[in-house]
């Protein structure tokens, strides 16, 4: 039986949590993901984990925030004045935001405080900073 290397297309289940156990994501409702591994689309952790995995092999891994999302970057937290804002938006803490680079690329972030005048946003992904545990299961290397 094959197992998986570098340049395999692969179908992965995973149920992704916290330590604490939630859960913040899940393929098991729905298709499993499906990846060419060491093109970068998944975090390294998650990808270094499949490598040699069979198929139908399940396993539970946990994956330092190093090889997920990094550490929280305090340069990614920006004050905005509410008059920036288009004034249809109520700002509240953990809504998201979009905003437009320059270039036409768009950025995410989440609201995480709101003041009188300003409000604070943070452009980490939201599971930066935290360690992660994963349970998965190759459904089909290609």
């Amino acid at each position: 039986m094959s197992q998986v290397k570098e340049n395999d297309t692969v179908k992965v289940h995973y149920t992704g949590k916290l330590i604490d156990g939630r859960i913040f994501d899940s393929s098991l409702e729905r298709e499993p993901i499906e990846v060419t591994i060491g093109k970068g689309m998944l975090i390294p952790g998650f990808e270094n984990a499949i490598i040699d995995m069979k198929v139908n092999e399940k396993k539970i891994i946990e994956i330092s925030k190093d090889e997920a999302y990094g550490d929280i970057q305090k340069e990614l937290f920006h004050e905005v004045k509410i008059e920036q804002l288009p004034p249809d938006v109520k700002p509240e803490i953990g809504m998201g935001l979009a905003s437009k680079g320059q270039d036409g690329s768009e950025h995410q972030f989440r609201v995480v405080d709101v003041k009188e005048d300003h409000i604070i946003i943070d452009g980490n992904h939201p599971l930066a900073g935290q360690n992660l545990v994963f349970d998965l299961e190759v459904v089909e290397i290609k």
